[in-house]
């Protein structure tokens, strides 16, 4: 590779890690020829793209691109999964995890995620989390659940008045044929029948009694 291929390559990395606000470092030392295409091939299914570059030229990249905290990570044999923008951060970090769990040799270093740097271990965890379209719908359940649980209120107290309605239509039907209620004022009762329809008049309960005034009382 001549000077100027050199700098090409230095200019390109430098494009793209300006570009890429996440990506994973990993030690591929070991691996087969067959066994890099097929990580490829999985990190190309998760939106991510691998290259194999050199640690010097990867270095400048760094540098140009204002991306130090890369350099720490840059030992040995490396190879950048650099995920694209519609990727998936933690399928790629699966996808990396899975083959060092396979091989026994791909080593994960540590990387950038979302602008942040992290380390080997912080790649394991991000393995670990449901992917992108797990999280996604369980986030429209979460939405959609309370939806549900509004829309239920909202149906209950109308069923209750439908309920309401048609007990007093069922009311109004079965009383149709009874007498209706006289719409004018009712007349006063009697003092009579005030008094209770076992009472008796005050001069026939006394009538057969005698009196002060009676003749057999004056006859004495």
């Amino acid at each position: 590779m001549n000077k100027q291929e050199k700098q090409d390559v230095v200019a390109e990395l430098a494009e793209r890690l300006r570009s890429t606000e996440s990506l994973i470092v990993a030690d591929y030392r070991g691996l087969t020829n067959a066994e890099l295409r097929a990580l490829r091939r999985r990190l190309r299914g998760s939106g991510a793209s691998l290259r194999v570059v050199k640690n010097t030229l990867t270095r400048r990249a760094a540098e140009v691109a204002g991306t130090e905290s890369l350099l720490a990570l840059l030992e040995g044999p490396t190879a950048i999964a650099f995920v694209e923008t519609e990727g998936d951060p933690v399928a790629v970090a699966k996808a990396l995890s899975d083959t060092a769990k396979e091989t026994k040799v791909l080593a994960l270093r540590g990387g950038i995620l979302s602008g942040r740097s992290i380390t080997g271990e912080d790649v394991e965890e991000l393995a670990k989390l449901p992917a992108l379209d797990v999280v996604k719908s369980q986030l429209v359940g979460v939405i959609v659940a309370p939806l549900t649980q509004l829309a239920g209120l909202i149906a209950a107290p109308l069923r209750d008045l439908v309920g309401l309605l048609d007990a007093r239509i069922e009311q109004l039907g079965g009383s149709a044929d009874a007498e209706p209620p006289s719409e004018g004022p009712s007349e006063p009762l009697p003092i009579e029948a005030e008094a209770g329809s076992n009472d008796v008049p005050v001069d026939e309960a006394t009538s057969d009694q005698p009196t002060a005034e009676s003749p057999e009382k004056t006859a004495e």
